[in-house]
C-alpha cells in the first residue's frame, strides 16, 4: 500500500517577497508565515485549502525565464474567480489586457484564465468543461 500524499505546496520564486505578498493579498490570500516583517525573503500565503511559499530568488536565476513552470490550480467557478480577481484589482470586467486574460474554452475541455504574478510565474485557473454523453 501506497502511503498517502495529502497535499502540495508549491515555492514560487520572487524578486520582491513584500510585493509578490500584496498581490496575493489583492486576489483573496492571506498570510500564514514570513520570515521577517521588513524586507522578507520567505512567506507563506494561503486561500482556502490552496497553500503557497513564495521565496526571493537572486536575479542571476530570472535570466531565462522560459524556465518558470505554470501552476494550475482547479476551480469550480472560473468566470466567478475571475470576475473577483478583477475586481481586486481595479480593472474593467470587459479587461483583455493587462495581468488578466479573459476566460475561455480550450481544445483539451477546460474553461481556464492565466495570469503573472509580480515574479513573473504563470498562474492558470481552469475547471473541466462539461462532456455531453
Amino acid at each position: 500500500m501506497l502511503a498517502e500524499i495529502i497535499a502540495v505546496h508549491p515555492v514560487l520564486k520572487a524578486r520582491d517577497v513584500a510585493t509578490s505578498i500584496q498581490f496575493y493579498f489583492r486576489l483573496g490570500f492571506v498570510m500564514t508565515f514570513c520570515d521577517a516583517l521588513n524586507d522578507p525573503r520567505y512567506a507563506a500565503i494561503r486561500r482556502g485549502p490552496v497553500e503557497m511559499h513564495l521565496q526571493w530568488a537572486d536575479p542571476g536565476q530570472w535570466e531565462n525565464s522560459a524556465d518558470c513552470p505554470a501552476y494550475r490550480f482547479l476551480c469550480p467557478e472560473v468566470d466567478a474567480l475571475h470576475r473577483q480577481f478583477l475586481e481586486a484589482a481595479g480593472l474593467d470586467a470587459d479587461a483583455s489586457h493587462g495581468p488578466l486574460a479573459v476566460p475561455a474554452n480550450t481544445a483539451w475541455g477546460t474553461r481556464e484564465f492565466h495570469l503573472r504574478d509580480p515574479g513573473g510565474n504563470v498562474l492558470q485557473f481552469y475547471c473541466p468543461l462539461p462532456t455531453n454523453r
